[in-house]
């Protein structure tokens, strides 16, 4: 367990003044799993720390699954969860667009989980371009020069246009693959028009979700996920504590000298249980 050195001076006395930890934000994709198989110590950490009494939420930027699909992967790999424990970027981002436009017509460049987190706030999927009055970037396995080009002829007439997640790549076993910040810079480039908005990490709005469903203030959580320019920056955004692990994207020898620093760099999410009993003595 290592702890980032030089951090932001205000940071460390905002985290004096709160040094116990009550809840946890855990990414999935790299953190708590990769592929299909949890990253080895991970359930039993997450149920040490539930068993002292932490409550643990999860917020993943894929948009592939539902929350409760992702509820199941995770019961399935050993780690109890509910609907309720989980936070994805395709539900806040459909949440936010059925406040602001209720029973829009939105055009997702994503697979069926999000249009279907898009159906059930009462928005109407539509696959043609001269229809849509949104346009949804996300990652799609599933993707063809057919979507590209409806939400190409979109955006030229004047659909709006937002994003699920900003991840250029997604860690599977093995490696990674192309994630969402390939689609929003391919329409961005070919329209000529600028994303709105983001909903997935490091957004305010999904660290808002992910407190909501801990009913905790951010200085009394951790934040938790492999990559610096998503997780970390989200926890040092919202002033949690951030925790880099390094099962994912993000190796010790690129973390470098940049300004973005976690406050804790650990080898897995099988060490948070030791930095609990740290940051919790007395």
């Amino acid at each position: 367990m290592v702890r980032w050195p030089g951090s932001d001076a205000r940071q460390s006395d905002l985290m004096a003044a709160t040094r116990g930890v009550d809840g946890y934000i855990l990414d999935l994709d790299g953190t708590v799993y990769r592929g299909d198989r949890a990253v080895p110590g991970a359930g039993e950490a997450i149920a040490a720390l539930r068993g002292r009494g932490r409550r643990v939420v999860f917020a993943s930027n894929n948009p592939l699954r539902s929350r409760a699909e992702y509820a199941r992967k995770l019961t399935r790999l050993g780690i109890a969860a509910t609907e309720g424990d989980v936070v994805t970027s395709s539900w806040v981002a459909a949440r936010h667009l059925a406040a602001w436009a209720p029973g829009a017509k939105v055009l997702p460049v994503g697979e069926r989980a999000l249009r279907e987190e898009l159906e059930g706030v009462g928005l109407r999927p539509v696959s043609e371009g001269d229809t849509a009055e949104w346009v949804i970037a996300a990652f799609d396995r599933t993707l063809t020069y057919a979507k590209l080009n409806a939400a190409f002829q979109a955006l030229r007439r004047g659909a709006r246009f937002v994003a699920t997640n900003p991840d250029r790549s997604c860690p599977v076993e093995g490696g990674e693959v192309p994630d969402a910040a390939g689609v929003i810079a391919f329409l961005e480039a070919t329209s000529g028009r600028s994303v709105e908005e983001v909903f997935g990490k490091p957004s305010p709005r999904m660290v808002e979700a992910a407190l909501g469903l801990l009913g905790l203030p951010p200085q009394r959580c951790i934040m938790a996920g492999d990559r610096l320019e998503t997780d970390v920056v989200m926890a040092k955004n919202a002033g949690m504590r951030a925790v880099l692990v390094l099962t994912g994207v993000t190796s010790r020898a690129s973390l470098g000298s940049g300004e973005v620093r976690p406050d804790h760099v650990l080898a897995s999410i099988a060490e948070l249980p030791d930095l609990d009993r740290e940051l919790n003595k007395g």
